[in-house]
Formats: C-alpha cells, structure tokens, sequence
C-alpha cells in the first residue's frame, strides 16, 4: 500500500486522536491542516514559505489542473511534484466538487458528468475513470474517488440516490486506478444530513476496502452545529487503523471540534482566500485590516504569534498595502493564516497528547470569541 496510518494515542478527556501518516513523500502528524494549492500552487505563497511554516501536505485539484495547463503537460513535467518544486505530501481531489459546483453548466449522468469549463465554454465529460487517469498522470500521494456531492439543503430520494451513484463510482474508480502501490485512492462518505443514509454510505464505501476515507457533503452551507452532528454519527462508523479527512473545512473552530470528533485531515482555501480580501485569523480573533482603525496601529497583527508577518510588519503597514493594492499585502496576509491554522494543529496534537483537547478548546475559544 502506498500510505500506512500509524496510530499513536487517543486523548482521554476528548477522544481525538493522535497519530502519523506514512506517505511516499514524507511522514504527515495528524490530526493535521492541508493549504490548498488549487493550481499547482498555495496562492500567494512559494513552496520554500510553506516549508518555512512546516506546511507537511498540500492539496491540488483535478478539475482545475485538467483544464489548464493539462494532465498530460505535469506529467511530462515528471508529475505534480517536480512541476511545483514540492518534495512533500500532495492530495489531490477529483474534481467532484467543482464539476458539481457548475450547476447549469453541468449534466450528470450515470457514466459521469458532462460540463463546459469556466475559462472557455468549451465541453468536457468527466467519468470516474477519467478523473482517475488524470490523477494517476499528476502522481500526488493521495488521490480522492470520483464522487456526487449533494447540495445543502436536498431532499431524501435526491440524497439517497446520490449516495448509492457514489458507491457506483468508487468501485469504477478503484477498478481504474492504475497505481495503487504508489497513490492511496480514499473513498468518500456521503448521505447528506440523513443519518440513516450516512450509515448506508459508510458501510457501502468501508466495504470496498480503501486505506483511507474521506466525509464528503459537509461545509457545503448547513449550519456548523448540524455538521458536528452528523460527525458524531459518522467518525465512529470509519476503521479505526486508518485515516479520516474532512473535506472543505479551515475555520478554528470547526478544526478543533473536527479532531475532537475523530477527524485526522482537514483542507480549505479560507485562510488564503480571506488573507487576499484583508481578514487575518489571530490568536484574540479576526483581524480585518482594512477597516480605519489600523491606520496608526503599528502594533503586529497578532501579539503571540512569531510568523515573519507578525514579527516584522504591523497592522498599518498591512493596511497601506492592501489600500494601495499591493501584492505584497496578499503575501504577507496568507503566510500569517497559514502558519497560525498550522500552529493550531501543533496545539491541537500537544493538546492531545496531554488528554487535554477539551481544555484547549475552551482557553482558544474564550481568546477568540467562539461560543462553546
């Protein structure tokens, strides 16, 4: 098998877990946050900043890559990694999401989905097999089952059928995979917010035996408390002996609360994507640097964090360089995010390692304004 999930110890006051991934391009500490790198690269930032903040995996995606510059083209390059000059972990998703995500523009069927690109209009047809051959060209150490994602809210049957095309494609998709021995392929749980229909997917998807899963169809909307409920559910019902990813999720709050229910892997593009519109996450809460009071506050963005941003730059700097739009602001920003969400799974994991998750959350929540 390509990856081994090694188990390390369960936090007895939480029962989050601690643990290590073993992946052809390195070891990954879990529960851990993934940057995302949509297009071959971490928005705003170089793979040499992401190793500077000890980024261990990023996420690429299959939709985007497929389209521009092509499969074919990284795979000449000599694979995803030496394209983008990163030695470590990669994972990259189907494409699912985003084909789904088209609304109009798309059509499913149950060979696959035919859609026609963002960039130019022109026609595609996406099936499990080909999101599979595309992965398999781009090379990243994990790759994700080609899987229907439900919209929030969707009613019963919708869900249902969903769930049960999903189960259809994984099995297309672990027949197609052509590297098994270097990419782990993880299956993806749906079933919307129906916990009887969670059931029936987890079981369904477990059965087919992939060393790792995923919980699909959460952060797509509903409200955070529904979301954690339906974890509650779910996490139980995954193997213990392998890896857990939540999909779409990078809010503090929501990744603490996700390792306390059992979750090892995260991924988002929240910290870059606000980074770019002016809103930093602190230890003491969301800074918006835009807003009139920074003008004069030459005071770092966030007083207990050591990034280079905070230990160099202060608020009104930032300010001015996001009124001026400079790039730089956009830079400065997202390495400041990425490297407080990674610190906080460092917290998280020493948190856990000290039975002590619950306490955590309560001392990050109260500095940062959450509502436990």
């Amino acid at each position: 098998m390509a990856i081994k999930y090694e188990f390390i110890k369960e936090c007895k006051q939480s029962g989050a877990r601690l643990g290590r991934l073993h992946t052809p391009h390195g070891i990954i500490d879990t529960p851990t946050f993934m940057p995302v790198g949509t297009q071959a690269t971490v928005k705003a930032m170089t793979p040499e900043e992401l190793k500077d903040i000890d980024a261990q995996i990023i996420l690429s995606n299959t939709y985007h890559l497929y389209l521009r510059p092509g499969h074919r083209l990284v795979e000449k390059a000599g694979g995803l990694h030496k394209f983008m000059n990163w030695d470590r972990p990669i994972l990259t998703d189907s494409g699912g999401f985003q084909v789904f995500s088209l609304g109009d523009l798309r059509k499913i069927t149950e060979e696959g989905v035919e859609f026609r690109s963002h960039l130019d209009g022109s026609k595609h047809f996406l099936s499990p097999e080909k999101a599979i051959e595309i992965e398999n060209a781009l090379g990243a150490d994990i790759i994700m089952a080609f899987d229907e994602c439900a919209p929030y809210p969707a009613d019963r049957s919708y869900v249902k059928n969903s769930l049960e095309r999903t189960t259809r494609w994984a099995k297309r998709c672990k027949e197609a995979h052509a590297k098994p021995d270097q990419q782990a392929l993880f299956g993806i749980i749906q079933g919307g917010m129906y916990k009887d229909l969670r059931e029936q997917s987890a079981k369904e998807i477990i059965e087919l035996d992939f060393p790792g899963y995923a919980v699909g169809g959460l952060s797509v909307g509903e409200p955070k408390p529904l979301m954690y409920e339906v974890l509650d559910y779910t996490t139980p019902l995954m193997p213990k002996d392998k890896p857990r990813y939540l999909m779409g999720v990078g809010s503090p709050d929501c990744l603490i609360e996700g390792a306390i229910r059992g979750i090892d892997m995260f991924d988002c593009v929240l910290p870059t994507r606000i980074a770019r519109n002016g809103t930093a996450m602190t230890s003491l809460g969301k800074v918006v640097i835009k807003n009139a009071k920074h003008v004069e506050d030459f005071t770092p963005l966030d007083p207990n964090c050591s990034c280079n941003t905070c230990k160099n730059y202060s608020k009104a700097y930032l300010r001015h360089l996001y009124k001026a739009e400079e790039i730089l602001s956009a830079r400065l920003v997202t390495y400041h995010n990425l490297y407080f969400l990674i610190e906080l799974m460092r917290n998280v994991r020493e948190a856990i390692r000290q039975d002590r998750l619950l306490d955590y959350r309560r001392e990050f929540f109260e500095k940062y304004g959450y509502e436990i």
